[in-house]
């Protein structure tokens, strides 16, 4: 917007006509006091400004105007009568003007440079943005590089854990091979399976983050009925860990189109977590109902919780609270996983959880295939 000030009313009528009929959006101050006013309250890409006006003239506006922030670098052209006088020149330029036209105004010279001026500022505020996008490019490959090296460090410690802890094992397990005792030779052989089977896990998140940054993470999409996969997957967890009672809540009683082991996935992933972050838990509540033309899953857990400012990043790759992290390990993708399985199946993914009071995971999944709502 062009801001014109003159205290003569024909110089404004004659100006702004002219400028609005070259689709210019103008607007007009009587005094420099006004005008003032006005650039408190507006931001303008160019000030035409009368030299010579009671009260208040162009010069004082221009040093007024340079001291505000947001209108500091408006452009502003001086005009006056004075075309003769160096110095009414020399100070309009000193005051912060960027030109000087004479009266009487020769229109076509003006709207020159007003269209010089405004593509200048198109210019300018361009490149800003591109400073602007660009540094935030940076910041946020600063982040993901500062992220994906303690991932690497977290990883290879979490790696290296269950690595070190089957070395101890198996030769505990010599020791007691040597001494016959099978009895606790099987004891042990079950500690080294379950560090085997921990460290799978792992490898097979590791695997399942680079085939998602890749692209090629497979799924094999077909119809299946919840109800046995979840009755099986509850049996098992349940098995695996007699110290929480898993209650399951709901039933679907019908088949959903999805790929059934991720799916599967997910939930134990999500059952998983709600173990590890309600150590003192009695109880884990698993849901899952249909809900229209979804279904919908959810875990709750009466554990640790989170705050608010966590629930909106839980999900991302290689987010991890910091006050749990060295408490509780992980590094930090299984969620991400699970967000890019449910988004690949149409669904929506999230928590709701209160700090100190536990969390609730779901997700919905719709049951039939995109194909066949199009049809």
């Amino acid at each position: 917007m062009i801001l014109i000030v003159d205290d003569a009313p024909e110089n404004i009528i004659s100006l702004k006509k002219v400028l609005e009929k070259n689709d210019f959006e103008v607007d007009t101050a009587s005094s420099g006091e006004e005008a003032l006013r006005k650039i408190l309250k507006k931001s303008y890409v160019l000030i035409i400004l009368d030299v010579q006006m009671p009260g208040m003239d162009g010069f004082e506006v221009a040093e007024a105007i340079s001291g505000y922030s947001r209108a500091k670098e408006t452009a502003i052209i001086f005009l006056s009568a004075a075309s003769a006088n160096v110095h009414l020149i020399t100070k309009g330029y000193s005051s912060g003007g960027l030109d000087y036209i004479s009266k009487p105004v020769d229109m076509n010279i003006l709207l020159l440079k007003v269209k010089t001026f405004y593509r200048i500022y198109e210019q300018s505020r361009a490149l800003n943005e591109m400073q602007t996008a660009l540094r935030e490019e940076i910041e946020f490959r600063k982040e993901a590089e500062r992220k994906k090296d303690e991932f690497i460090s977290i990883a290879s410690h979490e790696l290296k854990t269950p690595l070190t802890t089957i070395n101890g094992y198996i030769q505990l397990l010599e020791r007691s091979l040597d001494k016959n005792d099978l009895s606790t030779a099987k004891i042990r052989l079950q500690k080294v399976q379950n560090q085997v089977e921990k460290l799978s896990l792992l490898v097979a998140d590791l695997l399942d983050i680079s085939k998602i940054e890749s692209g090629k993470l497979k799924f094999n999409m077909k119809y299946f009925s919840v109800d046995p996969l979840l009755n099986q997957l509850m049996e098992e967890m349940q098995q695996a860990n007699p110290q929480v009672k898993l209650i399951r809540k709901g039933t679907v009683e019908t088949e959903i189109y999805g790929d059934e082991m991720r799916i599967e996935q997910v939930l134990i992933n999500f059952i998983t977590n709600a173990i590890k972050y309600s150590p003192d838990s009695e109880e884990l509540h698993v849901t899952s109902t249909k809900c229209g033309n979804d279904v919908y899953f959810s875990v709750r857990d009466f554990g640790i919780g989170m705050a608010e400012e966590h629930q909106k990043s839980i999900f991302d790759k290689f987010y991890r609270i910091e006050e749990t992290s060295e408490r509780f390990q992980g590094l930090g993708i299984g969620l991400y996983i699970c967000k890019e399985i449910i988004e690949r199946h149409h669904g929506k993914i999230g928590v709701k959880s209160t700090f100190g009071e536990g969390s609730e995971f779901y997700f919905y999944i719709p049951t039939s295939s995109p194909e066949k709502d199009q049809n």
